[in-house]
């Protein structure tokens, strides 16, 4: 097989997976961008892809948001001092009606918090895939995991609806 042959198959197995962690995370137009930069560094770094590439591919796109993230800042004090700009509107893309809460909760996170239950939850990532996203140890994963699972059943408790029994006892009424 040739170069551009390794290059299509590799970018098969792995520009879905990456899609669906920025999406979660971005904007479409930034989610383009960012799939387009990962790809770029995906051809120029081909001989380093490891056999489990969608790890490693989601690792360049989380570097790649953050390059994109801090371009935005950058843009957001430029615009802030040429003109007042009215703030944008908190729109919640991914929950509607009761599951809202979750949300809210994943939200309160500190954001490494939020990173790890992310890749765990939402995009599916086992502790070893976590740790090469993160560049950091399965062990190190395991417990960051484990922490923020705990964190977020304590932001979950907060705000979850009440269901079931009130404590109504017998001979009383609700």
């Amino acid at each position: 097989m040739n170069r551009d042959d390794d290059f299509e198959r590799v970018m098969r197995a792995v520009v879905e997976p990456v899609r669906r962690y920025l999406a979660r995370r971005t904007d479409p137009a930034t989610e383009d961008d960012v799939t387009s930069e990962t790809l770029l560094v995906l051809w120029r770094r081909l001989d380093d892809v490891p056999a489990d590439a969608i790890p490693w591919a989601i690792g360049v796109a989380r570097l790649q948001l953050a390059n994109a993230e801090r371009s935005q800042r950058r843009q957001r004090r430029l615009f802030t001092r040429i003109a007042t700009v009215d703030p944008p509107q908190d729109v919640r893309d991914h929950a509607e009606g009761d599951a809202g809460y979750i949300l809210d909760a994943v939200a309160r996170l500190r954001g490494k918090d939020a990173e790890i239950v992310k890749l765990w939850a939402w995009d599916d990532l086992d502790l070893s895939q976590i740790a090469t996203v993160l560049d950091i140890s399965v062990n190190a994963a395991t417990i960051r995991l484990h922490r923020a699972r705990a964190k977020l059943r304590e932001e979950i408790g907060k705000d979850a609806p009440v269901l079931g029994h009130t404590g109504v006892k017998e001979g009383e009424t609700a």
